[in-house]
């Protein structure tokens, strides 16, 4: 860890912030439960978890944005204030995002000074000189350097950071919450960053810093918290936390229970002789997201392709579905080669797709369960600009007999239905065409456990008939599933396990612990 000499100062006073048991619940879901943490002045708290440990809902309690159902909040060791006073929060706790919160058309002074510009005259004229000097003098204050004259637009995620950091103490916060800041950073940048941390925690501003790269936390705070299923399991000095214990305490034993029950479940896989894949990736790229990635899928084969958010992993899932158009690279189909960003051509070709959110992206809620399930088959329902009502009708019931979904006839509403059952008529309308290769992002999030057996049984239905699996995934539960898994490590490929990997060297390389793994 880079030193200081605030650590041991800022220990022994009040924390800055501190939750006391807070809980919250989200219908049947637990998100956080009877968290305790407490920071320090001058002190750079790392917050570390798995995806769904409850870290965004800890963040959104400590700036205002939720209230938790039991416990409290504290800001050196006041009562934080009512949910409603937005500004009161402002003053004490300010959070920077992943994705900038600037606007983008307005200058760095603006956005420094939004909704508070100085004025002259009666007050209703904003004095445009004064505005630009005042943000300048914010910036030197801090020894933040920025162009107050550039659109935030225009500005590098490095330098949007910055504004966004100034942003928070000019309105007075001298808690800071940084939300995986740098996930688009070069090596370069990400030193900048954290050399600008050092000066702010030497004049008084404390961080708390989220971040899936494991090995930084190292380099730039004090101690750890780890949440795991919504609770603390671990909340000590980074000195006596190792990296193979932090990681150890993120995954737990749910993860090998599950391992344990998941497997059984999905029928081995033996590599035939000159097998010709089903799914051939060839030197993919997205610009600088996602670089040179090579891999094949075989016929009946599940594979696994894993890595933190912005690894690149799903815009790869996009790509071989047709809906993003890579920068470089060849995607094959069962031998033929597929032609970038063209969804009706990847269909006809053998792909099918289940995508991430069944909302946003798998139904459409206005229409029924027949509608959203026979969409990919449209072509077999009638001539040309014409369905038959029972030709669908039956394809539909077809469907729903064969993955046991759960609704009162294929005309019922698709958005009556459970959300295992929703998916399962995603499951369905992806298989209708029986594709050569199917694409699955997160496939059972969001639905109950007995949903996610089904869904399980349904892949391994799919296998068995000769179908080829990608699953597209950071959750280890989905991940047990698969013959094999890549990991994908800021764009590129970075490691492979078999079926006997163990959790803890899973997640290790998924956070760029371990990148040789294989």
């Amino acid at each position: 860890m880079r030193s200081d000499g605030n650590a041991k100062a800022g220990a022994a006073r009040t924390p800055v912030a501190e939750t006391l048991g807070v809980s919250k619940r989200f219908g049947a879901s637990q998100a956080l439960s009877k968290v305790s943490i407490a920071i320090s002045a001058g002190e750079a708290r790392a917050l570390v978890g798995r995806n769904g440990a409850g870290k965004s809902t800890l963040v959104a309690m400590l700036t205002g944005v939720i209230a938790p159902d039991s416990g409290s909040i504290r800001f050196a060791g006041e009562p934080a204030p009512g949910i409603s006073e937005r500004q009161k929060w402002r003053d004490r706790a300010a959070c920077v995002y992943q994705k900038s919160t600037l606007i983008p058309d307005l200058t760095v002074a603006e956005n420094l000074f939004l909704n508070s510009q100085p004025t002259y005259g009666l007050g209703s004229w904003i004095s445009w000189s004064r505005l630009r000097r005042d943000a300048e003098d914010v910036l030197g204050e801090w020894g933040l350097e920025v162009d107050v004259n550039i659109d935030a637009g225009a500005l590098s995620v490095e330098k949007r950071h910055i504004v966004e950091i100034a942003r928070a103490l000019r309105q007075g916060a001298r808690f800071i919450i940084l939300d995986e800041p740098t996930a688009e950073l070069e090596a370069r940048e990400v030193g900048r960053l954290f050399d600008r941390i050092i000066r702010l925690r030497e004049n008084g501003v404390t961080f708390l810093y989220i971040s899936h790269y494991l090995d930084e936390i190292y380099e730039i705070c004090h101690n750890v918290t780890v949440l795991r299923d919504g609770q603390v399991v671990a909340n000590a000095p980074l000195a006596d936390m190792p990296t193979e214990q932090v990681v150890s305490a993120m995954v737990g034993d749910a993860a090998s229970a599950a391992k344990d029950r998941s497997r059984s479940s999905i029928s081995p896989f033996r590599l035939p002789q000159d097998a010709a894949p089903s799914l051939e990736v060839r030197r993919l790229g997205f610009g600088d997201l996602v670089r040179d990635v090579s891999f094949k899928v075989l016929a009946g084969e599940c594979v696994g392709l894993t890595g933190l958010s912005g690894s690149g992993k799903e815009l790869i899932g996009d790509a071989i579905a047709g809906l993003e158009h890579p920068s470089s690279g060849q995607i094959f189909v069962d031998g033929r080669n597929l032609f970038p960003g063209r969804v009706a051509d990847a269909q006809k070709m053998g792909v099918g797709y289940v995508p991430r959110d069944r909302r946003a992206r798998g139904i459409i809620p206005q229409l029924s369960v027949a509608e959203n399930a026979t969409m990919t088959v449209i072509h077999e329902l009638g001539p040309v600009g014409f369905i038959s009502p029972f030709r669908q009708a039956s394809q539909a019931s077809r469907i729903i007999r064969s993955l046991e979904i759960v609704a009162s006839s294929p005309m019922q509403p698709i958005s009556e239905l459970s959300g295992g059952n929703q998916q399962k008529s995603i499951f369905g309308r992806a298989l209708a065409p029986s594709p050569k290769i199917l694409i699955l992002v997160h496939p059972t999030q969001g639905v109950d456990i007995a949903s996610k057996g089904a869904l399980f049984a349904i892949m391994d239905r799919v296998l068995s008939a000769g179908t080829a699996v990608l699953v597209i995934s950071d959750d280890l539960d989905e991940l047990v599933v698969c013959h094999r898994v890549l990991v994908l490590f800021k764009g590129l490929l970075r490691a492979e396990f078999g079926t006997d990997w163990e959790d803890d060297k899973m997640v290790a390389a998924i956070e760029g612990l371990e990148p040789n793994v294989g």
